[in-house]
């Protein structure tokens, strides 16, 4: 707070006080009191004033840095209400309860609003573990059709799986600690369960996988890699090219070890590029082939934040896309 805005909020106090002065000036030097006492009062009047105010502002801003510096030391700001010092006043006890009050109502409110996120999220993973019983059985169903009705109707069946998978890790992405456990796994047993959960769309796009290099052990939870890899697969089948290959290819540097994903499908427009990981967003090319939710870069950027992945992608339109993943190689201390 500066002293130009104390003066200025009490503007209208100030306003008062000076025109009741002046009256009481006036009246004085129409009763016949000397101009020379009247100088002397006017310039005490003036001292103590002053005095007063600027005492006023340094106490004012000192609370005021002192209720500051307890908001900033805060880690959880809404609690900034529960620990408020004791009040000096009696509009301050007033203010200070007030607001108490209002961080109590809010704290519900959000205890509320989350206790209902938790029960939703949970019904989410509920349902998702549930329709995944009739979209076995239905699987099994097809093995008794013939062959054209059978592949599509299978690949119909895997494209259910792939948007149930993916709200279940929507859902799992708000609270990632409760299912996800870090710990030292091959690159290879990634891709390889990555590739076999998405073996029928790969088939049907007729999309070949080429590896290289995955001997290698990285930290992480090998269930949501195999998620965000799957996503990526996803991609490489539905804006494939001509002859569709993805390529994996891992290299070590230090204590991180990478993995490049790289396909020749169109690729992303230059434009777009930054946006991908954008929630919701879907671009050119998903709205000309359709299918497109706008979510799967978007989890794959949320979760490889909580493994703590690096996660970058380039692309050059109609030369294919490429995924780099940062692995950590070694245990966090």
């Amino acid at each position: 707070m500066s002293l130009w805005e104390f003066l200025s909020d009490r503007l209208d106090r100030l306003l008062i006080q000076i025109i009741c002065a002046a009256t009481a000036f006036f009246f004085l030097r129409a009763t016949g009191t000397q101009a020379g006492v009247l100088v002397i009062l006017a310039l005490a009047l003036l001292l103590v004033f002053g005095a007063v105010q600027l005492a006023d502002f340094f106490r004012q801003r000192a609370r005021l840095q002192e209720l500051e510096a307890i908001l900033d030391g805060l880690d959880q700001k809404h609690l900034f209400a529960e620990c408020l010092p004791p009040a000096r006043a009696l509009y301050e006890r007033r203010l200070f309860r007030l607001t108490r009050r209002a961080g109590q109502a809010m704290a519900e409110t959000v205890s509320n609003a989350q206790a209902a996120q938790r029960e939703y999220r949970e019904y989410v993973e509920q349902w998702v573990h549930e329709v995944k019983a009739p979209l076995t059985a239905a699987r099994l169903i097809c093995q008794n059709l013939d062959g054209e009705t059978r592949r599509r109707l299978t690949g119909e069946l895997a494209r259910i799986e792939e948007h149930v998978e993916r709200a279940l890790f929507y859902a799992r992405a708000e609270s990632p600690e409760r299912d996800c456990v870090i710990r030292q796994t091959r690159l290879e047993e990634i891709v390889t369960q990555a590739v076999g959960n998405h073996k029928a769309l790969l088939i049907q796009s007729g999309v070949q996988v080429e590896t290289q290099g995955l001997d290698r052990s990285v930290y992480t939870d090998g269930k949501w890699a195999a998620f965000i890899l799957g996503q990526l697969l996803q991609n490489a089948a539905r804006y494939r090219g001509e002859t569709p290959t993805v390529t994996f290819t891992a290299r070590s540097l230090g204590q991180q070890v990478q993995l490049i994903v790289r396909d020749n499908g169109i690729g992303i427009p230059a434009c777009e590029l930054p946006r991908v990981f954008d929630r919701g967003f879907t671009g050119s090319n998903g709205r000309s082939r359709g299918g497109s939710t706008g979510m799967g870069l978007y989890l794959c950027r949320k979760l490889a934040g909580f493994l703590e992945l690096g996660l970058d992608i380039s692309s050059q339109e109609g030369d294919g896309t490429t995924v780099t993943l940062t692995f950590p190689a070694r245990e966090a201390l």
